[in-house]
């Protein structure tokens, strides 16, 4: 049975643009300790080897202490591993892949086109390849076949993008992955795990980034590692690596005091994690949240936070929408400006429609 550990999307030396610079600079030393954790993995698995399918540096020059956390991390894994550079850190004469001398037991594919690389010892064949600019028009395994060599097994290690065939990013098509040969094609570029795909006798997967950046990638993030049986059957189980998670919950405070329904949320979440928490539900009209005090709350226990009310009024106030008076002409209107809005103005549209309602009602004071 072959153990092997696949990871990719590591974007090492991230800038964090949304941060304060010393926040920022926290997050850059974070990302090195994922390298730890990611070697941790692979010794408690007793990896065979290890696959990093690029995007390992978020950009062609890293720093210096970077690109040292990965060197001796690569170096005490003491097991092969294989590197295909992605369109963030492509294989170019000044990226440390070209700059600095690699461990032994680290092969950094360099070409555009597939290059065949045998361990013998394990009964495996990887085939991989590099970026070597920012963009790749034409697909990693475009025309690619791996040749069949007896009971070998055959592992791809590429970066490129499996959803789109005219991507600018090295784009694969399934009727390519099918027709590779290889058994099982370790992927990256794309920052959500995919889960085990197969295409013909091919097993592919992309693992996502182990450690999101952003909202736009939330969740736990990590890496897999798998396992491969003498007939190229594989089986993969993902390894959570991330220090912090980006998380957007939702918060119902229908019925609840604001401040405690917060309070009573924050013991069930963790506190190192990265938070935009949005209220929903029925407000009090005499009880409105008070978005500076709950965020100073939250933000007292997360790493970081941010509250978004889209909370709506009972809905005694839209109950006379459907007349046929100019009560309801105004509560349709409302409605739809409403529905319209971006979700931090309904709060105040809201109001307005509660104020209008009393207006049309004669009386002084919203209810």
């Amino acid at each position: 049975m072959l153990t092997f550990l696949h990871a990719a999307d590591l974007h090492l030396d991230s800038p964090f643009h949304a941060l304060p610079p010393d926040r920022a600079a926290e997050r850059r030393r974070e990302q090195r300790q994922l390298l730890d954790r990611l070697a941790q993995a692979a010794h408690q698995a007793q990896a065979d080897l290890v696959l990093l399918c690029g995007d390992l540096f978020d950009g062609q020059r890293a720093r210096p202490e970077t690109v040292q956390a990965l060197y001796h991390t690569l170096e005490e894994l003491e097991v092969p591993v294989f590197l295909a550079p992605g369109n963030h850190d492509p294989a170019v004469d000044d990226s440390p892949y070209a700059r600095l001398p690699w461990p032994g037991n680290v092969h950094v594919f360099t070409a555009p086109q597939p290059e065949r690389v045998a361990l013998a010892q394990l009964g495996v064949v990887v085939y991989g390849s590099a970026f070597t600019g920012p963009h790749r028009l034409e697909g990693p395994l475009t025309g690619f076949h791996a040749q069949e060599e007896g009971e070998a097994l055959l592992l791809g290690c590429f970066h490129g993008d499996p959803v789109s065939p005219h991507s600018r990013y090295g784009p694969i098509t399934t009727q390519e992955i099918a027709a590779s040969g290889l058994h099982y094609l370790a992927l990256g570029h794309l920052h959500t795990a995919s889960g085990l795909q197969r295409a013909g006798r091919t097993y592919y997967a992309w693992p996502g980034c182990p450690e999101g950046r952003g909202f736009d990638e939330t969740g736990d993030k990590g890496v897999y590692l798998g396992q491969m049986d003498d007939r190229g059957q594989v089986t993969l189980e993902f390894v959570p690596l991330a220090r912090r998670r980006y998380l957007t919950p939702t918060l119902d405070i229908t019925g609840q005091d604001p401040e405690e329904a917060l309070r009573a949320f924050l013991p069930t979440a963790r506190g190192e994690d990265i938070v935009r928490l949005t209220l929903v539900g029925e407000r009090d009209e005499n009880n409105e949240p008070d978005l500076t005090a709950l965020t100073a709350l939250a933000s007292g226990y997360f790493y970081s936070a941010a509250l978004y009310d889209q909370t709506t009024l009972p809905q005694a106030l839209w109950a006379r929408q459907e007349e046929d008076t100019l009560t309801g002409l105004f509560l349709r209107a409302m409605a739809r400006r409403i529905q319209a809005a971006e979700p931090d103005q309904r709060p105040l549209l809201e109001r307005a429609a509660r104020f209008g309602l009393a207006a049309l009602e004669g009386r002084e004071e919203p209810r």
